[in-house]
Protein backbone atom coordinates (compact mmCIF):
# COMPACT_ATOMS: atom_id res chain seq x y z
CA UNK A 1 0.00 0.00 0.00
CA UNK A 2 1.56 2.83 -1.26
CA UNK A 3 2.14 5.46 1.68
CA UNK A 4 2.86 9.36 2.26
CA UNK A 5 4.10 10.46 5.86
CA UNK A 6 3.01 14.52 6.34
CA UNK A 7 4.58 15.61 9.82
CA UNK A 8 6.38 18.89 9.98
CA UNK A 9 8.36 17.10 12.77
CA UNK A 10 11.75 15.87 11.13
CA UNK A 11 12.72 13.49 13.83
CA UNK A 12 8.49 12.35 14.03
CA UNK A 13 8.58 11.23 9.79
CA UNK A 14 12.25 9.70 10.52
CA UNK A 15 10.72 7.53 13.73
CA UNK A 16 7.88 6.58 11.81
CA UNK A 17 9.21 5.73 9.04
CA UNK A 18 11.02 3.43 10.97
CA UNK A 19 8.65 2.51 12.82
CA UNK A 20 6.67 1.38 9.20
CA UNK A 21 9.76 -0.86 8.04
CA UNK A 22 8.11 -3.60 10.21
CA UNK A 23 5.29 -4.07 7.69
CA UNK A 24 5.90 -5.05 4.50
CA UNK A 25 2.99 -4.52 3.20
CA UNK A 26 3.30 -0.99 3.65
CA UNK A 27 5.38 1.47 1.11
CA UNK A 28 6.43 4.65 1.84
CA UNK A 29 7.14 6.50 -1.33
CA UNK A 30 7.23 9.90 -0.21
CA UNK A 31 6.86 12.63 2.62
CA UNK A 32 6.36 15.96 3.28
CA UNK A 33 6.95 18.49 6.16
CA UNK A 34 3.70 21.22 5.62
CA UNK A 35 0.19 21.13 4.37
CA UNK A 36 0.87 22.68 1.29
CA UNK A 37 3.86 19.97 0.00
CA UNK A 38 1.62 17.57 0.78
CA UNK A 39 -1.43 18.36 -1.15
CA UNK A 40 1.01 18.82 -3.73
CA UNK A 41 2.64 15.38 -3.66
CA UNK A 42 -1.10 13.52 -2.61
CA UNK A 43 -2.69 14.99 -5.68
CA UNK A 44 0.01 13.72 -8.00
CA UNK A 45 1.28 10.57 -6.51
CA UNK A 46 -2.19 9.72 -5.55
CA UNK A 47 -0.94 7.39 -2.62
CA UNK A 48 -3.79 4.78 -0.99
CA UNK A 49 -2.42 5.84 2.34
CA UNK A 50 -1.51 8.69 4.83
CA UNK A 51 -0.46 9.36 7.69
CA UNK A 52 -1.40 13.25 8.52
CA UNK A 53 0.16 15.28 11.57
CA UNK A 54 -2.78 17.85 12.39
CA UNK A 55 -0.98 20.82 14.11
CA UNK A 56 1.31 22.22 11.75
CA UNK A 57 2.57 25.50 9.90
CA UNK A 58 0.33 27.42 7.64
CA UNK A 59 -2.76 24.58 6.80
CA UNK A 60 -3.83 22.25 9.85
CA UNK A 61 -4.04 18.67 8.78
CA UNK A 62 -7.97 18.95 8.53
CA UNK A 63 -7.32 22.16 6.12
CA UNK A 64 -4.63 20.26 3.88
CA UNK A 65 -8.17 17.35 3.29
CA UNK A 66 -10.76 20.25 2.75
CA UNK A 67 -8.59 20.79 -0.58
CA UNK A 68 -7.41 18.03 -1.72
CA UNK A 69 -8.78 16.77 -5.21
CA UNK A 70 -7.88 13.28 -4.67
CA UNK A 71 -8.25 11.55 -0.81
CA UNK A 72 -6.91 8.97 0.45
CA UNK A 73 -7.28 7.01 3.70
CA UNK A 74 -6.03 8.34 6.43
CA UNK A 75 -4.62 8.28 9.59
CA UNK A 76 -3.95 10.87 11.82
CA UNK A 77 -0.31 10.81 14.24
CA UNK A 78 -0.50 14.09 16.52
CA UNK A 79 0.77 14.66 20.03
CA UNK A 80 -2.67 15.98 21.04
CA UNK A 81 -6.09 13.40 22.07
CA UNK A 82 -8.57 16.97 21.53
CA UNK A 83 -9.24 16.41 17.88
CA UNK A 84 -10.10 12.67 18.23
CA UNK A 85 -13.96 13.31 17.39
CA UNK A 86 -13.22 15.60 14.72
CA UNK A 87 -10.97 12.61 13.34
CA UNK A 88 -14.11 10.07 13.16
CA UNK A 89 -16.40 13.07 11.52
CA UNK A 90 -13.69 13.20 8.45
CA UNK A 91 -13.45 9.25 8.45
CA UNK A 92 -10.12 8.97 9.51
CA UNK A 93 -8.95 5.13 9.61
CA UNK A 94 -6.99 5.39 13.10
CA UNK A 95 -5.54 8.48 15.54
CA UNK A 96 -2.38 7.77 16.69
CA UNK A 97 -0.69 10.00 19.54
CA UNK A 98 2.98 10.77 19.82
CA UNK A 99 5.34 8.96 20.55
CA UNK A 100 3.51 6.23 18.53
CA UNK A 101 3.08 3.20 20.06
CA UNK A 102 4.08 0.09 17.94
CA UNK A 103 1.00 -1.77 19.19
CA UNK A 104 -1.67 1.01 18.33
CA UNK A 105 0.62 1.13 14.99
CA UNK A 106 0.37 -2.82 14.26
CA UNK A 107 -3.85 -2.28 15.20
CA UNK A 108 -4.78 0.72 13.00
CA UNK A 109 -2.71 -1.17 9.99
CA UNK A 110 -4.80 -4.07 10.67
CA UNK A 111 -7.88 -1.67 10.23
CA UNK A 112 -6.85 -1.45 6.35
CA UNK A 113 -7.85 -5.02 5.76
CA UNK A 114 -5.18 -6.06 3.12
CA UNK A 115 -5.46 -9.29 2.03
CA UNK A 116 -2.53 -10.87 -0.57
CA UNK A 117 -4.56 -9.42 -3.31
CA UNK A 118 -4.50 -5.92 -2.50
CA UNK A 119 -6.62 -4.55 -4.93
CA UNK A 120 -9.72 -6.51 -3.89
CA UNK A 121 -9.53 -4.61 -0.32
CA UNK A 122 -9.53 -0.98 -1.20
CA UNK A 123 -12.91 -0.15 -2.85
CA UNK A 124 -14.20 -1.58 0.07
CA UNK A 125 -11.89 0.38 2.89
CA UNK A 126 -12.18 3.46 0.55
CA UNK A 127 -16.30 3.14 1.22
CA UNK A 128 -15.30 3.68 5.08
CA UNK A 129 -17.58 0.80 6.18
CA UNK A 130 -16.96 0.13 9.97
CA UNK A 131 -17.05 -3.43 10.76
CA UNK A 132 -17.63 -4.77 14.50
CA UNK A 133 -13.87 -5.41 14.98
CA UNK A 134 -13.11 -1.36 13.71
CA UNK A 135 -12.33 1.00 16.65
CA UNK A 136 -13.64 4.31 16.56
CA UNK A 137 -13.11 7.64 18.99
CA UNK A 138 -15.57 9.23 20.88
CA UNK A 139 -15.43 12.24 23.46
CA UNK A 140 -18.02 13.90 25.46
CA UNK A 141 -16.79 17.18 26.93
CA UNK A 142 -13.49 16.52 28.40
CA UNK A 143 -13.94 12.78 28.20
CA UNK A 144 -12.64 10.25 25.20
CA UNK A 145 -12.88 6.69 24.89
CA UNK A 146 -11.60 4.29 21.88
CA UNK A 147 -14.11 1.95 21.77
CA UNK A 148 -14.57 -1.38 19.74
CA UNK A 149 -17.79 -1.34 17.76
CA UNK A 150 -19.11 -4.53 18.62
CA UNK A 151 -19.10 -3.57 22.39
CA UNK A 152 -21.65 -0.48 21.09
CA UNK A 153 -25.14 -1.48 21.79
CA UNK A 154 -27.24 1.11 20.66
CA UNK A 155 -27.01 4.43 19.04
CA UNK A 156 -29.92 6.81 20.05
CA UNK A 157 -30.53 10.04 17.51
CA UNK A 158 -30.98 13.35 20.32
CA UNK A 159 -31.20 16.47 18.00
CA UNK A 160 -28.28 16.79 15.44
CA UNK A 161 -26.46 14.51 17.83
CA UNK A 162 -26.45 10.80 18.49
CA UNK A 163 -26.04 8.87 21.73
CA UNK A 164 -23.73 6.24 21.87
CA UNK A 165 -24.43 3.31 24.40
CA UNK A 166 -21.36 0.98 25.61
CA UNK A 167 -20.95 -0.28 29.23
CA UNK A 168 -22.47 2.30 31.68
CA UNK A 169 -21.53 5.29 29.59
CA UNK A 170 -23.64 7.16 27.53
CA UNK A 171 -22.16 10.25 25.62
CA UNK A 172 -22.95 12.17 22.88
CA UNK A 173 -21.30 13.22 19.55
CA UNK A 174 -22.04 15.28 17.04
CA UNK A 175 -23.17 12.88 13.73
CA UNK A 176 -26.94 12.02 12.62
CA UNK A 177 -27.91 8.71 12.60
CA UNK A 178 -28.50 8.95 8.69
CA UNK A 179 -24.38 9.35 8.84
CA UNK A 180 -23.68 6.61 11.14
CA UNK A 181 -26.03 4.28 8.84
CA UNK A 182 -24.07 5.06 6.00
CA UNK A 183 -20.87 3.71 7.91
CA UNK A 184 -22.20 1.02 10.10
CA UNK A 185 -22.26 -2.55 8.31
CA UNK A 186 -25.74 -4.07 8.46
CA UNK A 187 -24.85 -7.28 9.15
CA UNK A 188 -23.97 -6.18 12.47
CA UNK A 189 -26.20 -2.89 12.68
CA UNK A 190 -29.88 -2.33 12.46
CA UNK A 191 -31.96 0.63 12.14
CA UNK A 192 -34.88 -0.26 14.37
CA UNK A 193 -36.31 2.93 13.81
CA UNK A 194 -36.25 6.44 12.66
CA UNK A 195 -34.19 7.12 16.44
CA UNK A 196 -32.40 4.16 17.04
CA UNK A 197 -29.90 1.89 15.50
CA UNK A 198 -29.15 -1.60 17.37
CA UNK A 199 -25.94 -4.15 17.79
CA UNK A 200 -28.09 -7.44 16.38
CA UNK A 201 -25.65 -9.30 18.59
CA UNK A 202 -26.46 -7.65 21.62
CA UNK A 203 -30.55 -8.39 21.26
CA UNK A 204 -31.26 -10.57 24.17
CA UNK A 205 -35.05 -10.63 23.50
CA UNK A 206 -38.06 -10.38 20.58
CA UNK A 207 -41.49 -9.64 21.06
CA UNK A 208 -44.48 -8.87 19.06
CA UNK A 209 -45.44 -5.77 19.31
CA UNK A 210 -48.26 -2.94 18.73
CA UNK A 211 -49.19 -2.34 14.87
CA UNK A 212 -47.33 -5.55 13.73
CA UNK A 213 -44.23 -4.21 14.68
CA UNK A 214 -41.60 -5.60 17.11
CA UNK A 215 -39.93 -4.83 20.56
CA UNK A 216 -36.41 -6.13 21.15
CA UNK A 217 -34.52 -5.85 24.76
CA UNK A 218 -31.03 -5.28 24.80
CA UNK A 219 -28.52 -7.24 26.92
CA UNK A 220 -28.33 -3.99 29.30
CA UNK A 221 -32.04 -3.45 29.30
CA UNK A 222 -32.91 -1.24 26.96
CA UNK A 223 -35.93 -1.97 25.17
CA UNK A 224 -36.11 -0.21 21.76
CA UNK A 225 -39.65 -0.78 19.45
CA UNK A 226 -39.22 -2.05 15.60
CA UNK A 227 -41.52 0.56 13.64
CA UNK A 228 -43.94 -1.84 11.61
CA UNK A 229 -41.63 -0.92 8.02
CA UNK A 230 -38.44 -1.94 9.65
CA UNK A 231 -39.80 -4.89 11.46
CA UNK A 232 -40.27 -6.50 7.99
CA UNK A 233 -36.74 -5.90 6.55
CA UNK A 234 -35.65 -7.47 10.31
CA UNK A 235 -37.63 -10.68 9.73
CA UNK A 236 -36.65 -11.67 5.89
CA UNK A 237 -33.17 -10.31 7.42
CA UNK A 238 -32.83 -13.09 10.54
CA UNK A 239 -35.33 -15.79 9.08
CA UNK A 240 -34.20 -18.39 7.22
Amino acid sequence: MRTIVIDDERLARTELKKLLQEFPEIEVVDEASNAEEGIRKINSQQPDLIFLDIQMPGKSGFEMLQELEYTPLVIFTTAYDEYALKAFEVSALDYLLKPVDNKRLEDAIKKLNIPEQEEESTSFVNQGLLTEDSHVFVKDGDRCWFVKLSDIRLFESVGNYAKVFFGNNKPLILKSLNALEERLDPKSFFRANRKHIVNLRMIEKIEPYFNNGLLIELKDGEKIEVSRRQAVKFKEMMSF
